[in-house]
């Protein structure tokens, strides 16, 4: 195969690619309109039904014009040889391996941040702030991008230089070593990512005596559940939007609640809620998505050690000498489509995983209570109560909320 030939068929990936996810989106957008489900006909209100409609729209136009923007960019960068500007660019300052590829990704990365950024304050400033949900200030916009960065230049730039390193030391063997250490980070990472990461971008305080603790306490003790670890994250801050997480396992588990959450919700709809979290648990839903994560990530390296020092993809993007980060640009886009495969089944999991939580909430808690948060939650952040099948199926992690509410009126 000649480079000229390569370079078509990375094109024709990212062209292809491009046109079924617009398809897609097209497709969703079509039903904006569509009469609310009778299970769900007191979500909305005439009126915030319309509001809700608004806001699908303008996000869909919004991300239309995003997406083609992104598109036209990326397409440029591959025609106009962008790869080997940077590439020689980065050559140009050092020789050492590793401070080449840290060079290229990070101009590569800022330089795509920055053009992205705009779109970013736009989305938060205009668009949030339209319908009543951004609460964040310019200020606290521009520190949680300067903390990304930081975050992206320590860890991101940390983690590729020691990939870079251990290619270095054992050639197409990296991938193994590559794959423990990645692994091994992982597990870390779930195990002190609220510890560590989300500190830097908010705060965390335990959940404080009163009515809800004791009932989520009680609920805990009743299912045989250690719970001891109940925070409240402030959300607030940066949306009105409401979520709850749980993270870790064994002592290091914890459960997260977003105040949002806690003003929006009752109490019982807040124990449905953990009900629900702790059927993950229980399931051992964590453990497996882990696991899954670990599986493909040494699928995906052993694939990259057969094409990582190719010259042929190395001249597909006009560079002479083939190079760990070239090679990682163009494997990239090759491998989209087992990406693609591998997330689709990685979706249909967790919708059954969803299923599978809301069923033991349900069993242990009744469905009442997670039904009306489901709801609220719906309501509260103008969600879409009519997507497109096929748009479901290749996007969502979880159920619908017409699947849910029938699921757990069944």
């Amino acid at each position: 195969m000649s480079p000229t030939t390569l370079f078509a068929i990375l094109i024709a990936i990212i062209v292809i690619s491009f046109l079924i996810d617009k398809w897609l989106d097209y497709l969703n957008a079509k039903h904006f309109d569509d009469e609310i489900p009778i299970p769900l006909e007191d979500v909305y209100k005439d009126e915030e039904y319309y509001k809700s409609q608004d806001y699908k729209k303008e996000n869909f136009k919004f991300s239309t014009i995003t997406s083609v923007v992104s598109f036209v960019i990326t397409l440029a960068f591959f025609f106009f040889k962008g790869f080997a500007y940077v590439d020689a660019y980065a050559r140009s300052i050092s020789d050492n391996p590793i401070i080449i590829a840290l060079l290229f990704f990070g101009i590569i990365l800022l330089g795509s941040d920055l053009l992205t950024t705009p779109l970013a304050y736009y989305k938060t400033f205009v668009i949030e702030e339209k319908y009543g949900f951004n609460k964040t200030t310019k200020t606290l916009f521009f520190v949680d991008k300067l903390k990304g960065w930081l975050l992206m230049i320590l860890l991101g730039g940390g983690v590729l230089a020691l990939i870079v390193w251990f290619y270095q030391q054992t050639g197409k063997n990296f991938w193994i070593y590559t794959w423990i250490f990645i692994s091994a980070f992982s597990i870390f990472m779930t195990l002190f990512y609220s510890s560590l990461i989300v500190p830097l971008f908010n705060k965390q305080t335990p959940l404080p005596d009163g009515e809800l603790k004791t009932q989520l306490e009680n609920f805990a003790k009743k299912v045989g559940f250690n719970l001891d670890k109940i925070f409240v994250i402030d959300g607030s801050k940066r949306s009105t939007k409401a979520n709850a997480y749980f993270t870790g396992f064994g002592k290091k588990k914890r459960i997260v609640l977003y105040d949002t959450l806690i003003n929006d919700l009752e109490p019982d709809e807040i124990v449905a809620v953990l009900a629900h979290e702790i059927g993950h648990y229980k399931k051992k839903h964590v453990i497996f998505n882990m696991l899954a994560s670990i599986l493909l990530t040494g699928l995906t390296l052993y694939l990259f050690s057969f094409f990582v020092d190719s010259k042929l993809l190395a001249n597909a993007l006009s560079v002479k000498e083939p190079s760990f980060h070239i090679g990682l640009i163009a494997f990239g886009i090759l491998y989209t489509p087992i990406s693609e495969i591998t997330g689709l089944l990685m979706n249909y999991i967790s919708r059954k995983f969803e299923y599978q939580a809301d069923d033991y909430a349900k069993h242990h808690f009744g469905a009442a209570a997670l039904v009306s948060s489901l709801k609220k939650l719906s309501k509260n952040s103008l969600s879409n109560l009519t997507p497109h099948k096929a748009y479901v199926f290749v996007h969502y992690s979880h159920p619908t909320l017409l699947q849910r509410v029938q699921n757990l009126l069944s």
